[in-house]
């Protein structure tokens, strides 16, 4: 038998892995794309961002996250999503770690800069799709020189501890509630709210993960209808107190699967 040359034993060690991920997410199909990182080695400096989750070690999504370009952002709707990233060896052997592999959450925006080319410096300008990551989960994958690298990648199913969190803020006749924790697909689709008094009122995105509402509301207990991307509709009921105040978060006990 001939000896095998260590990019091909490489090449195949990527392929092996891409397949047995891809069979672990009923049927997922991978992408292109490119990656860079940022935030420091404690991540610290991918608190807050566009999607409104502020510290991200007290809100359930760790240090492994990403802020997505505008393309794969799409403004707001997919805050929460998780991705399956893994540098691409048959492009990059150089500066990719063979074998590896990363689930980050979508946590923000990286902005476009039309002052760069696409191909030098512009990585998250229209239309590429574009990762800039964490520094710890970058380095999963990709060796900390390369600075960016090829990936593949495909939406995966998130997985949180606990139950789906509501935060309620805003003034008087204005609601904004950020909806936090949530698993399945990730992102929400859509949002409705009831209170004691009230019918359902349909919430529009103000923001990132925040929804808004201009109702009064105050001294009722609210429920919530929500239904995630990937379609899953779940009701919390009177998942928030009569007594609630503007600043507070409540956890339901329920959790979406997709």
């Amino acid at each position: 038998m001939g000896r095998i040359r260590p990019a091909t034993m490489v090449a195949r060690l990527f392929a092996v892995l891409a397949l047995c991920v891809t069979s672990a997410v009923a049927g997922g199909s991978w992408s292109n794309g490119t990656a860079t990182f940022y935030g420091g080695k404690d991540a610290s400096g991918t608190m807050g961002g566009a999607c409104g989750y502020g510290n991200l070690y007290t809100q359930g999504y760790g240090v492994y996250n990403a802020a997505l370009s505008s393309v794969l952002f799409n403004d707001g709707a997919s805050c929460g999503q998780c991705y399956l990233v893994m540098c691409d060896v048959s492009r990059a052997p150089a500066w990719c770690k063979a074998g590896t592999a990363v689930t980050v959450t979508a946590t923000n925006l990286c902005p476009p800069n039309w002052a760069l080319p696409n191909d030098n410096g512009g990585w998250c300008n229209n239309p590429r799709p574009h990762f800039d990551m964490s520094q710890p989960a970058w380095e999963n994958i990709g060796i900390y020189r390369a600075g960016i690298v090829p990936i593949v990648y495909q939406q995966v199913k998130c997985w949180r501890q606990g139950g789906v969190r509501f935060s309620v803020s805003g003034f008087n006749y204005f609601e904004l509630v950020l909806i936090t924790n949530v698993a399945g697909s990730g992102s929400i689709r859509s949002m409705s709210v009831r209170g004691t008094n009230t019918g359902w009122i349909t919430l529009t995105r103000n923001w990132g993960a925040n929804w808004q509402c201009n109702s009064a509301l105050v001294g009722q207990a609210l429920s919530f209808e929500v239904t995630s991307t990937g379609g899953h509709r779940l009701r919390f009921e009177n998942v928030v107190p009569a007594w609630w105040e503007f600043g507070m978060t409540f956890t339901s006990n329920q959790q979406f699967d997709y």
